[in-house]
């Protein structure tokens, strides 16, 4: 295809966006009325093939051919504490402040999957998100939230088969089909064995559970993405930008080949992958962090995997500023570097975002904290003129060229990981562990050595600074939610869940897909224990190397 054709292709999808979809300004100008196109680029005949048209092959200026011209990302803010009451109420004022989407962040028993009376939930209970024991708590989280117009995603993975049978009979219980319910599970374990921790079986039960969820959704909720492939925590854990991308795109090949061993046509569960990446304080590197990213799956998807679907080529992904760059000290100093950070994930052509508030480093957001971080994402979106144009910064000198090394950086990793068998078999050999922690080590000597620095951490500080007012959780939650839970195994029909969690069992057993007996588990009332429980008799849990 010459580049004239690429450039006639790509006007071809502007036309037939802005037909379903009208742009959001009949005029796009400067304050000085300088009239801003949707695309800038020196001549058509010198377009690069590596970096073409946006909504074109290899995607690297970005997977819509008029991005945020006709839409803008959605503003996914993250949000969960204490009780499924408490989180939906957070939920009700971010949406009546702006937000476009939910994002559920979930207790660590949930995430692991005990339940809140279980003795290794003691003191967990609420803390680090919301406790989701049965579907009841999942009704009280999205009480009053109309499912068919909101997108919802839910960072789970051990345990995210169960929240997305909850999520899906919530859907039938407010008339909702699955075929219409939109979001994302994260349903990311390799990440856990790598990075956060938050694992309970062996990798290869693990990955069976994960393409259960691309068969099931593929076939009856085909909205829904099924996967969000995460380098998030593997940057949190220490990583570089390179080594987030490489370690992400590496587990991403291992869920795809994992799916066609299970029988999956590439082109039917494809589409439906989704990633999250993180943004930190380097602004251009994770702006050519990100378009390499698409660039180099665009290729893999291609090339290695031979996928036809354009879709299936394309990286859609979510980002979420670094948390781990937040200081404790003069916290208000966050909201610029998480200013800073959404911008690189704006102009990096991102899909949804969620920016992290300012007293995240000492407790959970308050709500002035939680509005101020999205006032932020609104501010860029509809002040600042960035989304008036598509990828502004293509065709920087600095910037392809930082594009062009992100990318070959990230082939090497791809190409040693390939060596040692895959990510599965790298994950078990320790290697991508070791990378992170080597790395993370040296960051960590760099900022107490002062050869790295962190203003008003260990340069500019302020002596006897006044704490901020933070966010509590009632420590009398714990017990609360052990009592609705005891409550409710007295009053729900007990000999239907131990049927239920009978046919999960033998199910586990064999080879059947274990998503029909979590979703009938989960609409008698079992609860995210029990049914975890069950798979853990058949399947075991992970021993980390």
């Amino acid at each position: 295809m010459t580049h004239q054709d690429r450039h006639n292709s790509w006007q071809q999808k502007v036309e037939k966006v802005r037909a379903k979809a009208p742009e959001r300004k009949p005029f796009f100008a400067t304050h000085s009325e300088i009239e801003v196109e949707p695309l800038y680029y020196q001549h058509v005949d010198d377009v690069d093939e590596k970096v073409s048209f946006p909504g074109e092959y290899p995607y690297t200026r970005g997977i819509h051919p008029n991005m945020y011209r006709s839409r803008l990302w959605t503003m996914r803010q993250y949000a969960g504490f204490g009780s499924a009451t408490e989180t939906n109420k957070r939920f009700r004022y971010l949406l009546e402040q702006g937000q476009t989407g939910l994002s559920v962040a979930f207790d660590l028993p949930t995430q692991i999957g005990y339940d809140s009376d279980d003795p290794m939930s003691i003191g967990e209970v609420g803390k680090v998100g919301v406790a989701i024991d049965s579907l009841e708590d999942m009704e009280r989280l999205l009480a009053g939230i109309p499912l068919d117009r909101v997108s919802t995603s839910m960072t789970i993975n051990s345990s995210a088969s169960v929240l997305l049978a909850m999520y899906i009979v919530v859907g039938e219980k407010q008339g909702v089909p699955a075929s219409q319910i939109t979001g994302t599970i994260q349903n990311d374990i390799l990440k856990e064995y790598i990075a956060r921790g938050t694992y309970i079986y062996p990798p290869k039960q693990s990955m069976r559970l994960i393409t259960d969820v691309f068969a099931y959704c593929t076939e009856h909720v085909p909205k829904w993405n099924t996967i969000s492939i995460s380098g998030y925590h593997i940057r949190e854990a220490g990583s570089t930008a390179v080594q987030e991308v490489a370690f992400t795109l590496a587990n991403g090949m291992a869920y795809v080949q994992a799916a066609i061993d299970a029988g999956l046509e590439i082109d039917k569960f494809a589409p439906r992958l989704s990633f999250f990446f993180n943004a930190h304080n380097n602004f251009f590197e994770e702006i050519a962090k990100f378009r390499a990213a698409r660039r180099i799956w665009a290729g893999i998807m291609k090339d290695k995997f031979g996928a036809k679907n354009e879709r299936s080529w394309q990286l859609r992904f979510h980002t979420q500023t670094g948390g781990s760059t937040l200081t404790a000290q003069q916290p208000d100093n966050n909201i610029v570097r998480v200013t800073v950070q959404a911008l690189s994930a704006v102009l990096g052509g991102t899909q949804s975002l969620h920016t992290n508030s300012r007293d995240e480093a000492l407790a959970l957001p308050t709500e002035e904290s939680a509005r101020i971080a999205l006032r932020t994402q609104q501010i860029l979106a509809l002040e600042s003129g960035v989304a008036d144009t598509v990828d502004p910064l293509g065709g920087s000198y600095y910037v392809e060229a930082l594009t062009d090394a992100m990318e070959e950086e990230t082939n090497r990793y791809l190409e040693k990981i390939e060596q040692l068998g895959g990510a599965v078999s790298a994950v078990e050999q320790g290697f991508m562990q070791r990378e992170i922690h080597r790395v993370a080590l040296e960051t960590q000597r760099n900022i107490e050595n002062g050869t790295e620095i962190v203003v008003g951490m260990n340069q500019y500080q302020i002596e006897n600074e006044v704490q901020p007012e933070l966010l509590r959780v009632d420590p009398e939650l714990g017990k609360k939610q052990v009592a609705d839970l005891q409550d409710l195994r007295l009053r729900r029909d007990n000999q239907a869940v131990e049927k239920c969690l009978a046919a999960l069992q033998e199910a586990a057993s064999g080879t059947e897909n274990l998503m029909p007996f979590i979703i009938d588990a989960v609409r008698n009332y079992a609860t995210v224990g029990e049914i975890c429980h069950t798979m853990r008799k058949v399947f075991g849990e992970y021993q980390p190397y």
